[in-house]
């Protein structure tokens, strides 16, 4: 199975280099600058799980793909930013044939309509992943702990062949891989948590546990959690009671230090997801008539960050 994946940032950069230091054939969709730094210096990986090095991993350009120079790939794994979706799409699309599966591991679900629309729901699979990886200053991707989750399935929840296929690329890398049947139910209750946790710890700029600990704190996230799951209700996706309830007790643990990816990116005065994780989500809300006051707050800030971020730059 001819593997490409679309960067090789945190994630994807990590769940590559896992297949290819089991012989995969995997090529790195990059751009020339990250092509040179990954041939002078190869694909790094620092983990709990081992450390792991290629040297001179296999990369591809968006301007060599559009030459045909690598043809079409049997799986293309997606694993971009959601403001950076249109513009990855653009570049891989001469990589997908006839035969192509495309696995994205976004959050959210909104890429799912355009990754349709561009290639047809037929090739599009559901995904969704769970890691914490940065880059570190010299290029190497540091894994912070010892979870990598990747999951996968058929939106209709079929098993099929090339689930099967799949299944035997992953078979022995060093991350938590699962095909799964109910795909879409998993990516609903995964972007669920992560609409609360996001939209609450920017709002706050504050971890779970300091929230908590706030007058008002466990009320406004446990109802802000409960806007999120309706909205799931509402659009015909009914999240496990165990999932939700272990989810609620994540979001409103005494002294936790989680927080949100998207509230650390806000610290750093970095772009954020704001439309994909927290505005679609209000948007399917309302559309179906509920009242989301809590998480229509939220969504006002990370907007007016937005603003605020565009206007300083300019």
């Amino acid at each position: 199975m001819r593997v490409l994946v679309v960067g090789a940032g945190a994630t994807g950069g990590y769940y590559g280099a896992r297949l290819a230091e089991i012989g995969r054939d995997v090529t790195f969709l990059v751009r020339p600058a990250r092509a040179g730094k990954l041939a002078a210096d190869g694909l790094v990986v620092r983990s709990p799980l081992g450390d792991t090095r290629i040297e001179s991993p296999r990369t591809v350009t968006a301007d060599a793909l559009a030459r045909g120079e690598a043809g079409a790939f049997d799986l293309v794994i997606l694993s971009c930013k959601a403001y950076d979706l249109e513009a990855a799409v653009a570049d891989l699309a001469p990589a997908v044939g006839e035969g192509t599966a495309v696995l994205p591991i976004l959050n959210g679900m909104a890429h799912l309509d355009l990754l349709d629309a561009r290639f047809g729901a037929d090739r599009v699979l559901g995904g969704s992943c769970s890691i914490a990886a940065t880059l570190a200053p010299d290029g190497a991707i540091l894994q912070l702990s010892d979870f990598g989750v990747f999951t996968y399935g058929e939106r209709d929840g079929s098993r099929t062949p090339r689930i099967e296929a799949i299944d035997a690329l992953v078979k022995d890398a060093r991350f938590q891989p699962r095909s799964s049947g109910t795909i879409l139910v998993e990516m609903w209750e995964k972007w669920v948590f992560l609409a609360t946790l996001a939209a609450s710890t920017s709002l706050m700029r504050a971890a779970i546990g300091d929230i908590v600990a706030a007058p008002g704190g466990r009320d406004y996230i446990s109802g802000l959690y409960d806007e999120c799951l309706s909205v799931a209700h509402a659009s015909g996706v009914s999240p496990r009671e165990k999932v939700a309830a272990n989810a609620r007790a994540m979001l409103t643990a005494e002294g936790s230090t989680l927080t949100a990816s998207m509230m650390r990116d806000i610290l750093g005065g970095h772009r954020i997801e704001a439309d994909h994780i927290v505005g679609d989500l209000l948007s399917r809300g309302r559309g179906t008539g509920l009242e989301l006051s809590r998480l229509a707050l939220a969504y006002t800030h990370l907007k007016a960050y937005e603003a605020r971020r565009a206007r300083e730059a300019a």
